[in-house]
């Protein structure tokens, strides 16, 4: 049955006029379900006054970057990706609660020249309404550099991008949230290339294994998995707890656990 979109389409409508006023763009794309579909409506508005701008660093898993490439090519719009080999900010790897913001203003500012070596004149990204119901510190340093975020003016929520972007046949309208694998480190325990590697792989194991929503908590040497209520039970489906606790082990965990509480977003916030 057709789903009856009026309501999202008027907000659509909003964003194309919001980045007709704006003129040209580099929009900070990840390749998630938020700035994809962003991207989209940019090249479909404004054409080649658009380009992409993707951070890779260490808290950003390969396989991300990969599919970003990708769906960029398929728009065909100019995508620029700046690889940071050793991400050496202090206030990052010490993982504090603000690490977030420390975070963005440094990826933002790096965003920010891009845009101005390509004579674009404003930086958007992908928040959108439903992200300001979390703690996220990054928003204050969006808002420091007068980054745009045109989807969250526009009105739009998360489901809504997700319908509209089904309706204009984007891949990504399915694609399950996904943050940066620092998020999976509770505070104040130090962030280090090896641990992200390691959850990296553990979370790229899950998924080849089918399971879309999910997230390896790293807890010291305990990985605490976290996956949708519904998907609990494919554990229990062609060895799945045996073929897991091996394959964690062997990337580096010595216990693995599976929460019962199934998958929450933010959940590292929770006990703050």
């Amino acid at each position: 049955m057709e789903v009856d979109l009026v309501k999202e389409r008027e907000k659509l409508e909003k964003l194309r006029e919001k980045l007709i006023e704006l003129e040209s763009v580099a929009v900070a794309y990840s390749g998630g379900v938020d700035s994809n579909f962003l991207l989209k409506v940019a090249r479909d508005t404004l054409g080649d006054n658009v380009i992409a701008v993707t951070i890779h660093a260490m808290m950003h898993s390969n396989r991300e970057i990969e599919e970003a490439k990708q769906y960029t090519k398929n728009f065909g719009v100019k995508h620029i990706i700046l690889k940071i080999e050793d991400f050496d900010l202090k206030e990052f790897k010490e993982n504090g609660v603000e690490r977030c913001y420390y975070c963005k203003k440094y990826i933002f500012t790096k965003i920010k020249e891009v845009a101005k070596e390509h004579n674009i004149k404003y930086i958007v990204d992908g928040t959108n309404v439903d992200d300001l119901g979390d703690y996220r510190p990054g928003l204050k340093a969006l808002n420091e550099l007068e980054v745009i975020s045109p989807l969250k003016e526009s009105g739009l929520k998360k489901n809504e991008i997700r319908l509209l972007s089904r309706d204009m046949k984007l891949e990504t309208f399915n694609k399950p949230s996904f943050a940066c694998l620092a998020s999976r480190i509770p505070y104040g325990v130090e962030i280090t290339d090896e641990k992200l590697r390691i959850i990296e792989k553990s979370e790229e194991y899950l998924s080849d294994l089918g399971f879309s929503q999910f997230r390896v908590r790293m807890h010291g040497d305990i990985a605490r998995i976290e996956v949708n209520q519904e998907e609990l039970g494919k554990f229990f489906e062609n060895n799945n707890f045996s073929k897991v606790d091996t394959k964690l082990k062997k990337f580096g965990f010595k216990y693995v656990t599976l929460d019962m509480s199934g998958y929450q977003m933010g959940s590292m916030n929770l006990n703050m």
